[in-house]
């Protein structure tokens, strides 16, 4: 697996630039799941009454453990394979993966809102929100908002794309297929897959990009760095002599 991490002496202009920019994705979601809001009763009632084509559900069911831990750890597993030589990045894919799903069953605990597949399509889509602050008395039938499958697969998506940016384009298109997973099983509304995904970009601006979470990372991943430089420098002398 090939590694295309930039390189770590970059100018302040890039670095900052590349800091900001992260921070408008999680407001750009959020401000799509309150547009879809609308659309969540047509939706999560065409995905319960089993409107996905089997053909289709098939293949969004397969891409499923791209959200769930046993998918990341098969995939961290991967990535040390195959490339054994940043092996320290792990810990910091790992953290953004199952940080961003772990804010989002946070989240869960704050607000109480009915899974389409419990809900009864007999009133409005508001009524799907119950209580805040139920903890876990609202049990798994009222912890659809948000997904947190969808928060896990986008998070892992966002540190493999830092990772390997060069599949940035697959890495998110299989989140995106989670998110659609979650919403045809009738599993979570629209509004609460594109929540999800705003919570995971949330952690990975402070896992990848800023803060001292970011600065901790960087700085053990520096030392891996450091290591293989040197031992390298004495077979480089040898091939000088």
């Amino acid at each position: 697996m090939r590694s295309d991490v930039m390189p770590l002496h970059i100018s302040t202009e890039a670095a900052s630039g590349r800091k900001r920019r992260p921070l408008l994705v999680p407001g750009v979601l959020l401000l799509a799941a309150v547009a879809v809001l609308p659309l969540d009763f047509a939706v999560g009632h065409w995905a319960v009454s089993g409107g996905c084509p089997g053909f289709f559900r098939e293949l969004l069911e397969a891409a499923e453990p791209f959200g769930n831990g046993n998918g990341i750890l098969y995939i961290a597993l991967a990535v040390l394979a195959l490339d054994w030589a940043r092996r320290r990045t792990v810990p910091r894919i790992l953290a953004t993966a199952l940080g961003a799903g772990l804010a989002a069953d946070v989240v869960k605990l704050m607000i109480e809102r009915t899974r389409p597949c419990a809900f009864a399509f007999e009133a409005t889509i508001w009524d799907s929100f119950v209580s805040l602050v139920p903890l876990i008395s609202a049990g798994s039938g009222g912890q659809s908002f948000p997904s947190a499958h969808t928060a896990t697969a986008m998070g892992l998506a966002a540190a493999l794309a830092w990772r390997y940016p060069r599949a940035r384009a697959f890495f998110y298109f299989m989140a995106v297929l989670v998110a659609v997973q979650r919403v045809t099983s009738g599993a979570h509304f629209l509004s609460d897959a594109f929540c999800g995904a705003a919570v995971a970009f949330v952690v990975a601006t402070f896992t990848l990009h800023r803060g001292q979470l970011a600065a901790r990372f960087d700085r053990f991943e520096a030392e891996e760095l450091v290591e293989a430089d040197a031992a390298i420098r004495p077979f480089s002398r040898k091939r000088a002599a």
